[in-house]
């Protein structure tokens, strides 16, 4: 099995910066897209940002130019820094990867909490 691990959540005052991390483990044969989602109380599941395995990234309008996504492919993580961190980016952020193994599956990490306030 395959399991995703988030890393680097906490509380951080607006303006301020953090960097979230994401593990890949298990029988991985290679990992194509990954991507970080948040969830805000009350509010759907949404895409933050994700990157192509060849480095190719897309962001959402809210987090452009305030967020960089990057990705070790030796190490199968993603990294999300996140920077001039605003109270609406407050949400548990989720990794998610497709993953080959014998096929072709989609997993999710369990989360980390980010907290925006003063």
């Amino acid at each position: 099995q395959v399991q995703l691990v988030e890393s680097g959540g906490g509380l951080v005052q607006p303006g301020g910066s953090l960097r979230l991390s994401c593990a890949a483990s298990g029988s991985i044969s290679s990992i194509e897209t990954m991507a970080w989602y948040l969830q805000a109380p009350g509010r759907a599941r949404e895409l933050v940002a994700s990157i192509e395995r060849g480095g190719t990234t897309n962001y959402a309008d809210s987090v452009k130019g305030r967020f960089t996504i990057s990705r070790d492919n030796a190490k199968n993580t993603v990294y999300l820094q996140m920077n001039s961190l605003k109270p609406e980016d407050t949400a548990v952020y989720y990794c998610n990867a497709d993953v080959w193994t014998i096929r072709l599956v989609n997993y999710w990490g369990k989360g980390t909490l980010v907290t925006v306030s003063s």
